[in-house]
């Protein structure tokens, strides 16, 4: 079989569909993906085909400006995020989507949730598709506004438009009940899938590491936006006062060591999180549901800073499980980031909590299990 995945074109969106591709590939079955061209590295860095189609994530958030006349990433209103999702990437992926899948022949298309691109393709096409919810359950009023940009594109190509706009008949369902939105209610035929931290490619070596000096070890993990607005080396030297090793990540300016004894820090431009993740006592993140379920699922305590409303919700689900702390949504307080990791190394309950998550993940089914199913479904 082969099987066509499509993803907005930033790794947030296409680390979630790794397992599942590998999986399928796995099974002998022929995978490639539908993003922008500037993924060309990431995807052929897992062996898979690229088919380009649509512009990156900031000439999508330029058009939103243009279109509209305010910034995407200053005011995340549903109506911006539906302009870009829905309308935005519509416009600029569609004809290229559509002529590459018309070449490549696929059997099945798998789109994460947000890309809109994947099922008016579908549609046009008369392909069975698959919807993958890597993210939490989206509020009514965002599904709402999505619905309503997407609709008038479906109308202008004479297209049916979906039934179940968000969920499809084949819906998997990446999100852990525990972090799940308590009003959502899933499609009869949701397929849970268990999430995992990114791992390496089969074959890859594992990065050299520093022993460390036998203090926990935290990571720190923030988007590239709040790690500039927060100053990354502020943070870092805020947490080093405590007597933990530190492991964190960053884009852009490097920075130094702080001056702690060697083995007290580590830093990495990129690291798969499954390495990262490796031995670590608690994790400070932003609330992104890849980190966020990852990190849960290795059952490691979490502080969660938060920069946008969803990450706000999801750190808050989080602190209901009690495997961590939320801080208040916007820019991180140093200080307040580090009294809270202390609580979070100190109580005991915060550790056992995480590990009652991990195993709920433990629980849910596999990728090569929900692999075999997709494609029975056909």
């Amino acid at each position: 079989m082969r099987v066509l995945f499509f993803n907005n074109p930033a790794m947030g969106h296409f680390l979630p569909l790794i397992p599942l591709a590998r999986a399928l590939r796995k099974q002998g079955h022929t995978v490639a993906f539908v993003t922008a061209a500037t993924m060309l590295d990431d995807v052929e860095r897992e062996g898979f085909d690229l088919l380009p189609a649509g512009v990156t994530m900031q000439e999508g958030v330029a058009e939103v400006t243009r279109r509209t006349g305010k910034n995407i990433m200053d005011s995340r209103t549903p109506e911006l995020a539906a302009e870009f999702f829905a309308g935005v990437r519509i416009d600029l992926a569609f004809d290229d989507a559509l002529a590459a899948t018309k070449e490549w022949g696929p059997d099945l298309i798998v789109a994460e949730q947000v890309d809109f691109v994947g099922p008016i393709v579908a549609t046009e096409l008369n392909l069975p598709i698959a919807l993958a919810g890597i993210d939490p359950a989206l509020e009514t009023d965002f599904q709402d506004a999505l619905v309503a940009a997407a609709r008038p594109r479906y109308q202008d190509r004479d297209l049916q438009a979906p039934v179940h706009w968000l969920t499809g008949n084949r819906f998997v369902d990446l999100c852990p009940p525990s972090l799940q939105r308590a009003d959502w209610v899933p499609p009869i035929d949701r397929i849970a899938l268990r999430p995992e931290p990114y791992s390496a490619p089969e074959g890859t070596p594992p990065a050299q590491r520093a022993p460390g000096t036998g203090r926990p070890k935290v990571l720190v993990s923030l988007s590239t936006v709040a790690a500039a607005a927060t100053g990354l080396d502020t943070l870092l030297r805020s947490l080093s006062t405590l007597d933990v090793d530190l492991v964190a990540t960053f884009s852009g300016r490097p920075i130094d060591d702080l001056g702690l004894e060697p083995g007290r820090i580590e830093l990495f431009s990129f690291l798969p999180a499954a390495e990262l993740l490796d031995g670590v006592a608690a994790v400070v993140h932003q609330g992104g549901s890849g980190t966020t379920w990852g990190t849960a699922a290795r059952g490691v305590p979490a502080v969660i800073a938060p920069a946008a409303i969803g990450q706000f919700r999801q750190a808050k689900r989080v602190e209901a499980t009690g495997a961590g702390l939320a801080l208040p949504q916007g820019q991180p307080d140093p200080a307040a980031v580090a009294e809270a990791l202390g609580r979070v190394l100190i109580e005991p309950s915060f550790t056992a909590a995480a590990h009652r998550l991990r195993d709920e993940i433990a629980a849910m089914p596999p990728a090569d299990e929900i692999a075999k199913r997709l494609v029975n479904s056909i």
